[in-house]
């Protein structure tokens, strides 16, 4: 795994899981080679924002992020999980450094339009716009970045953001520093014809292939938006893109996502 710059992501299904979430830092902390950790937020924002009285708003699965919300967001993502995260690392011997978006403009973002659904104070990135360049300092300094999913829209305003998408932006930028794998630590083995059957992982997926899954509906609901992603990372060099469970973070398995 030295040969690539490895970025990988993790969701709540690890950080909801303080055993989980330490066995996977221990398997991220061995992996050599420079690397660069993406999470995205769990439970901990919901239960925060419900114990102020403030219930989330979730539209298709998406979380609606007003102000207050932003606020919590920012406090749970930013700080609780993010530093609970680098305190880990540190204690495995892993020089990690927590950052959002804002932090050295790394990554920049815009708000999203509120047609035709308005879910607030939420940001989508245009990797074009990532400052790989501070990225790269860290990395030949040894340090293991650490990003959440807030990023800024550089007037000051902080942004929600989708932690898979910053994950693919990110990746795609540490492309041009060198040869790069993205790896999507899941709670299922892969992509799968068969979610209650975990031998049946697909082990490579194409863009043909996947329109062709898509079409036979082996491949829907959330699943379709994490290929496209993984799709356009592949398209926008970067050498491979894994889907897997967290337990096989440093092993062979999962499916793997080419174009070809």
């Amino acid at each position: 795994m030295s040969d690539f710059i490895n970025v990988v992501k993790i969701g709540g299904n690890i950080i909801d899981n303080p055993d989980a979430l330490l066995s996977f830092l221990k398997d991220f902390a061995s992996m050599s080679g420079n690397k660069i950790l993406v999470h995205g937020g769990g439970k901990e924002a919901t239960r925060l924002s419900e114990s102020m009285g403030l219930k989330a708003n979730m539209i298709e699965g998406r979380r609606v992020t007003d102000r207050q919300t932003l606020d919590i967001v920012t406090m749970v993502y930013a700080g609780l999980i993010n530093k609970r995260i680098v305190a880990l690392l540190q204690s495995l011997g892993c020089d990690a450094v927590g950052l959002t978006g804002a932090d050295g403009n790394v990554i920049p973002a815009k708000r999203r339009p509120a047609e035709p659904i308005d879910y607030g104070f939420v940001g989508d990135i245009a990797p074009g716009e990532i400052d790989d360049r501070f990225i790269r300092l860290l990395l030949n300094n040894g340090n293991v970045p650490v990003f959440c999913a807030i990023c800024h829209d550089d007037q000051g305003m902080l942004l929600n953001c989708n932690a898979d998408s910053v994950a693919g932006a990110v990746a795609q930028a540490v492309s041009w520093i060198g040869p790069t794998r993205l790896t999507f630590c899941f709670e299922k083995a892969g992509v799968m014809t068969d979610l209650d059957d975990e031998s049946s992982v697909i082990p490579l997926v194409t863009a043909e292939s996947f329109a062709d899954l898509k079409e036979k509906g082996i491949v829907a609901k959330g699943m379709v938006p994490k290929i496209q992603n993984a799709l356009k990372c592949a398209e926008n060099g970067v050498g491979e893109v894994r889907i897997c469970k967290a337990e096989a973070l440093t092993t062979e398995g999962g499916t793997i996502i080419r174009i070809e």
